[in-house]
């Protein structure tokens, strides 16, 4: 043991030594050689070393700086749209508003879940209560149609149950007016997801609703004014009694998209709404008839367009066949009866006027030169 310290200790000495000597070495000797000889040897690993945990350090610096501001982007982004839905909800909720002109209360919409395990919104808390006017039963809006109705009103806000709601019906009718009947929530499943739909049943047998057909309040019953867009008919569904018809409907309002509402007076609900939403729908369909002439006319000038290329690549292609057996004098079979066809040569006629004489009433004829007799009377 006491050796191997020995023997440490001399190799510590012997390398001090050498260290010293180098010193002086680098000190006193030439500066040039000395200085390049300890770099390529000793110092390279180190400056190595040294200059590549610089650039690891700089590459993470620079990591962290792009990873913050990719972040810092994405939640702009993430902001604009939302910031850019919520103003269109707005300008919309405004435009409805210029259009009631009166009984009508805005308030924001605060939406909450009733249901465990489901993103279903069944009840939305307003802004607004009874010391601004609302009233129970009083029928919430949206710019594309019915949303619920209230069913609480405290002095600063109040609950309002959705279509989804177990509870929310509402007596409805056909765009056309041909057929009336009762909505319900739709609390099946369809398509294996919780989305959102309506039933609307206890439609007369007689009268059959195609796919499209706009459906809005009556008026019946004092809560909902007539004329509220509730839905359009996607589909029949199955009738239990097999005595009427029930169909499911698409929803105009999607409560996730909610952020404001109007709620109508009691006054307004009396005296109407008009037919803010039913023309808006008349509009939308004229927009979807016009876009569809559009399309047809371009799919028929798309149609011509082909066959007027594959007709001219016919032609070509039948040009460039006859080129090519022309100038290699193959006789195609179509070809031979246009060539055993007697060629027609153009008749020669003598167009040198004829000399007549006095009191001479024959004529020459022009492809012989000869005199035709006179005609006796």
């Amino acid at each position: 043991m006491a050796t191997a310290n020995r023997l440490r200790a001399r190799a510590d000495a012997l390398l001090l030594a050498g260290s010293l000597v180098l010193s002086v070495v680098a000190l006193v000797g030439p500066s040039t050689w000395v200085a390049q000889f300890v770099r390529r040897t000793v110092v390279a690993p180190l400056v190595g070393l040294q200059q590549g945990s610089e650039r690891w350090r700089a590459s993470w610096l620079m990591r962290e700086e792009y990873t913050l501001a990719r972040d810092s982007t994405a939640l702009r982004a993430m902001n604009s749209q939302a910031l850019a839905a919520e103003n269109d909800q707005l300008r919309k909720l405004m435009g409805l508003g210029r259009r009631l002109g009166w009984g009508f209360i805005p308030a924001e919409a605060l939406q909450t879940s009733t249901e465990q395990g489901f993103d279903f919104v069944t009840t939305v808390t307003l802004t607004a209560g009874s010391n601004a006017g609302v009233r129970k039963y009083s029928a919430v809006v949206a710019p594309q149609g019915l949303v619920g109705q209230v069913e609480t009103a405290d002095p600063t806000m109040s609950i309002a149950i959705l279509y989804t709601n177990p509870d929310f019906r509402a007596s409805a009718i056909s765009g056309d007016r041909s057929a009336v009947g009762i909505v319900y929530p739709h609390l099946g499943q369809t398509l294996g997801d919780r989305s959102y739909y309506l039933e609307l049943r206890d439609v007369p047998f007689r009268n059959a609703l195609k796919p499209g057909t706009p459906i809005f309040t009556t008026g019946l019953g004092g809560t909902y004014p007539a004329g509220i867009a509730i839905g359009t008919v996607l589909r029949e569904l199955d009738a239990a009694d097999g005595l009427s018809h029930t169909y499911l409907l698409a929803p105009a309002v999607n409560p996730s998209d909610v952020t404001s509402v109007l709620i109508l007076t009691p006054q307004r609900a009396t005296q109407g709404v008009g037919n803010i939403w039913t023309a808006a729908v008349s509009t939308d369909s004229a927009t979807k008839s016009i876009v569809a002439a559009g399309d047809s006319v371009a799919r028929a000038i798309a149609a011509l367009a082909e066959r007027q290329r594959v007709a001219t690549l016919d032609s070509v292609k039948r040009a460039t066949i006859d080129s090519v057996t022309r100038a290699m004098g193959i006789v195609r079979p179509d070809s031979t009866k246009h060539d055993s066809l007697p060629v027609r040569r153009p008749v020669r006629r003598d167009t040198t006027p004829a000399t007549r004489r006095p009191g001479d009433t024959s004529r020459t004829r022009p492809d012989t030169g000869t005199l035709n007799p006179p005609r006796v009377r």
